[in-house]
């Protein structure tokens, strides 16, 4: 069995209700620690074969265009006070989690800051660390490394990173969602699993 999780269930689009055979859905909650936790839970509970988080991500510029579905190629946590310059972290620390699961979407990093960056120059300042920004991922790829569980990360872009980024989320995030899946579907995707 392998195991489709999602921040909350809209994200999972027309799989929450019907996943493809061989694969399981949950939810892990909304941010990188909370979706830690859950996943580790879900590990140990589940036994899956690999995980596949599915969810919605912000564009910091024009790199990706609105509704573009991609998947995550590593998951770099950062923080605007870091870029600022105004903190660090421990050179121990792990900031970074490579997906380990093939998928069939064009691959990019994605940044995963502690909350929602809001200002047009927060999203200037974390751009150069990746095209694209998500709450859970680290998260997810930490919890899954550690357990030795093969994983990857599918998303779509449904808004700007900036002063909009709430309205438009609200406003795509369902159309986005649909549009992953089906992208994943006309893939053949989940028929290789």
């Amino acid at each position: 069995m392998r195991l489709l999780l999602s921040a909350f269930t809209p994200e999972l689009g027309p799989l929450a209700e019907d996943p493809p055979l061989g694969w399981e859905t949950a939810t892990v909650g909304i941010g990188a620690v909370t979706a830690a936790v859950a996943t580790v839970r879900l590990l140990v509970e589940r036994q899956p074969e690999a995980v596949l988080f599915l969810g919605t991500c912000g564009r910091y510029d024009q790199r990706l265009a609105l509704f573009e579905c991609l998947c995550a190629s590593e998951a770099i946590a950062i923080s605007l006070e870091e870029r600022r310059g105004g903190a660090y972290r421990p050179g121990l620390e792990r900031i970074r989690w490579a997906s380990t699961l093939p998928g069939p979407l064009p691959r990019h990093a994605v940044a995963v800051p502690p909350a929602i960056t809001k200002t047009s120059e927060g999203a200037a300042l974390l751009a150069p660390v990746a095209p694209a920004e998500h709450l859970e991922l680290t998260g997810v790829f930490a919890a899954c490394h550690a357990a030795g569980v093969p994983c990857g990360g599918a998303l779509v872009v449904v808004n700007d990173v900036g002063p909009e980024a709430a309205a438009q989320w609200k406003a795509n995030h369902a159309e986005g969602s649909r549009r992953l899946v089906e992208a994943l579907r006309a893939s053949g995707f989940f028929e290789g699993a």
